[in-house]
């Protein structure tokens, strides 16, 4: 079976974090049912926003 495959606008990447605010980000994702990958998305817009980079 062939497998079609989409336009893909995200990449995999890793870093480390502390461990409470992975906590906090695992909890945010269940009480929200928002993925933590879309969070840390809405986080790294906030800080570029706040240091006024990569605007649209």
């Amino acid at each position: 079976m062939t497998r079609i495959r989409k336009e893909v606008s995200r990449t995999r990447f890793s870093t480390n974090v502390d461990k409470k605010l992975l906590e906090i980000l695992d909890e945010l994702s269940k009480e929200t049912k928002i993925p933590k990958s879309k969070l840390v998305d809405t986080a790294l817009e906030m800080l570029f926003e706040k240091y006024q980079i990569g605007g649209e």
